[in-house]
């Protein structure tokens, strides 16, 4: 798999990500097995999780296949800080202190020294920007993470942190920027991507494939095994079940049967090949859903497809 810059920094990561936000959960041991072999086999080397994924688990589950399906040197090892389940409710805490505690443990579940992508995982109205990214600096002064970034940010909040850390004398510049972008959601291309590249960050991508519609899968209803039929993604995946997406998706279709390739495998590639992304996010269900979608490494799609996705899905 192709290696490429997070941003403007010396960080070389496979233009392709793992993700595992429902390992520990929906994602049992044996099936997170599978799925980072057949990763690390393709050649892909960033594996992406965070402190608030299954209320750790998926860290824990990630750091017991470290050392034994891969070398802990071989893969870049990415997590966030700044949100989690507190009493079954959603919680937003990025002060200093708390980012750096769930750092520490994120580090004990893991069971590294160090990771080498520490994100903040969303913006907070109420911690001063500049107490957020001083405990992405002392993270990395302390040896406790070697490159830091951001997730979910807007355009404004994206150039005012990465403008405060190239500016303050002291500070450790970002390297990345994680956003959702896909064929359904292209808003990022407004504000957040322009910011991105005016300041040297590298931005990853997660749901790459619209939170799995544009799998066409849900084409004809939602099926009874899908993401989409259980409680805990029904309204995350809602978002995208409209005639707009509707009709997206079957341009992806379309093009998927002229090119002898699968709806996924169209979706992604255009994602992966967009200025200014570095590498979209997978996050699979089953290992054989991740094969088919880390198959799309030599596909290239013509212009005139790019350019016909482009014009029916632009916002």
């Amino acid at each position: 798999m192709q290696q490429r810059s997070l941003g403007a920094t010396g960080l070389r990561v496979s233009r392709l990500g793992l993700g595992t936000m429902t390992w520990g959960r929906d994602t049992d041991e044996h099936e997170a097995r599978d799925q980072l072999t057949s990763f690390v086999e393709a050649g892909g080397t960033l594996v992406d999780t965070a402190a608030a994924y299954a209320d750790g688990q998926s860290e824990s589950l990630l750091g017991s296949l470290i050392g034994d399906v891969v070398a802990r040197d071989d893969i870049v090892l990415a997590t966030k800080a700044g949100m989690g389940l507190s009493k079954g409710r959603l919680r937003v805490d990025t002060s200093r202190g708390r980012l750096l505690s769930t750092l520490d443990a994120s580090l004990r579940r893991l069971g590294v020294d160090h990771v080498d992508l520490w994100q903040v995982h969303t913006w907070h109205d109420g911690v001063p920007i500049e107490e957020t990214l001083s405990a992405l600096d002392l993270a990395v002064s302390s040896g406790r993470a070697s490159y830091v970034g951001i997730s979910n940010y807007s355009g404004w909040q994206t150039a005012q942190a990465a403008t405060w850390q190239r500016a303050v004398p002291g500070r450790v510049a970002l390297a990345s920027t994680q956003v959702e972008y896909s064929l359904l959601n292209r808003g990022i291309e407004h504000e957040v991507l322009p910011a991105a590249a005016a300041t040297g960050l590298g931005a990853l991508t997660w749901s790459p494939l619209g939170r799995g519609v544009l799998t066409g899968k849900y084409r004809t209803g939602t099926p009874a095994n899908s993401r989409a039929a259980t409680s805990q993604f029904s309204s995350f995946m809602s978002v995208y079940m409209d005639e707009r997406s509707a009709s997206i998706v079957e341009a992806v279709v379309r093009a998927a049967e002229g090119l002898d390739l699968t709806a996924s495998q169209v979706a992604l590639a255009w994602v992966r090949d967009r200025p200014g992304v570095t590498a979209p996010i997978l996050g699979a269900r089953t290992a054989a859903q991740l094969k088919e979608a880390l198959s799309v490494e030599d596909v290239v799609l013509p212009p005139e497809i790019t350019e016909a996705l482009d014009d029916v899905s632009a916002d």
